[in-house]
């Protein structure tokens, strides 16, 4: 168990959108994801999880499935496991999001194969 405060997480990059890590564990990720204007995660799917987006400061525009919709700070959008979902910062201002997905796809496969030793 552990506590953080998430507004001393924020991190923009010129390039593309910031995904800052505030805990991760076998079960689930959560991360900040930070936007200048124009970027974008496009519309991606991962089977088997869910994944949402909550919206800490600012405004975008979200894909579920085959509906888009614009959210501000404290809207929320999710993917069910296998749905496409993406967001854009169409806004003027930065965009700061929660974002978080389970399980981990990041955790390690407990069936995969092991090295020898």
């Amino acid at each position: 168990m552990g506590f953080l405060d998430t507004t001393t997480r924020r991190g923009f990059q010129p390039d593309k959108l910031a995904k800052l890590n505030l805990f991760e564990s076998a079960q689930m990720f959560c991360d900040v994801y930070c936007l200048e204007p124009g970027q974008a995660q496009k519309p991606h799917a991962h089977p088997g999880a869910t994944k949402f987006y909550f919206v800490l400061e600012g405004r975008g525009t979200f894909t579920v499935g085959d509906e888009r919709r614009e959210l501000a700070t404290g809207g929320l959008a999710w993917s069910e496991p296998g749905e496409s979902h993406g967001v854009e910062n169409t806004s003027s201002a930065r965009l700061v999001l929660l974002v978080a997905m389970a399980p981990n796809p990041n955790a390690p496969n407990p069936n995969a194969p092991r090295p020898a030793s």
